[in-house]
């Protein structure tokens, strides 16, 4: 009996959440545990087969959230359920939207000075807005999965700080060189790259701290984090474009 005896036999409880469960399975590679109860009576097993369900009902509910849809969202629902369960997260973006939008008012003067600076403006929010999205998905599947936490925390931010330090200065020669050849205005290029630096930055930041901090706070990263980090793109972006090349050029 004692060469039978599996002593890393891993139980399941009928309490524990599915996706702690699938977690379990995928980190030491099983096949099947027993399910106990809570005097630890065995009640049933749970297989392989039963896990895949429950990782492709996780994934999907994943790919929904970031996209601010409703879980429960089906193709077969009506076009009037559709619409409001989407018409929440849609004003709230709205709201932002607004928000980034009054950062332009604030340097109406300049943008009537030189046409170029609208031109260009919306490619630094662009550009931040999608920087800002990879980092938020890698961070919300880990917070998903559990390989980010406190304790890892720091290096990770570290990590993402560097490597939109990294894209910053690669994307601030390629838009600096395009948009002076562009308006043929060599300070343009010197004041959108300066730009990109900062709004890759912000984007690497807001990536993974907004998640965090709506994980602490215990509300859903991947319902949230989108509309938040778009938010934070956009503002930095248009403000720290418009507000250098305001300083630029009016001090030469």
């Amino acid at each position: 009996m004692a060469e039978l005896l599996d002593e890393e036999l891993h139980r399941v409880r009928v309490t524990d959440d599915q996706e702690d469960v699938a977690r379990l399975f995928e980190r030491y590679d099983l096949v099947s545990a027993p399910v106990v109860d809570e005097s630890d009576r065995l009640v049933g097993v749970i297989t392989f087969d039963d896990i895949v369900d429950v990782i492709e009902e996780g994934a999907e509910e994943d790919i929904k959230a970031l996209g601010g849809v409703r879980r429960e969202e089906e193709l077969s629902d009506p076009v009037w359920a559709i619409a409001r369960g989407r018409f929440n997260w849609l004003l709230v973006n709205l709201a932002t939207a607004f928000l980034a939008s009054s950062v332009l008012g604030l340097f109406e003067g300049e943008l009537q000075k030189m046409v170029a600076l609208a031109v260009l403006a919306p490619i630094v929010a662009s550009q931040g807005g999608n920087a800002a999205t990879q980092t938020m998905t890698v961070a919300v599947r880990a917070l998903a999965t559990r390989e980010l936490s406190t304790a890892n925390a720091g290096r990770i931010i570290f990590r993402e700080v560097l490597v939109g330090l990294v894209n910053g200065l690669a994307f601030a020669v390629i838009t600096g060189v395009a948009a002076a050849a562009w308006f043929k205005v060599a300070d343009l290029g010197l004041v959108i790259g300066l730009a990109m630096i900062c709004n890759l930055l912000a984007a690497a930041l807001g990536g993974i701290l907004v998640p965090l901090v709506l994980y602490h706070f215990r509300a859903d990263p991947a319902v949230s984090s989108g509309v938040f980090v778009t938010t934070v793109t956009d503002v930095v972006g248009f403000f720290s474009f418009l507000g250098i090349a305001t300083l630029w050029f009016g001090l030469k």
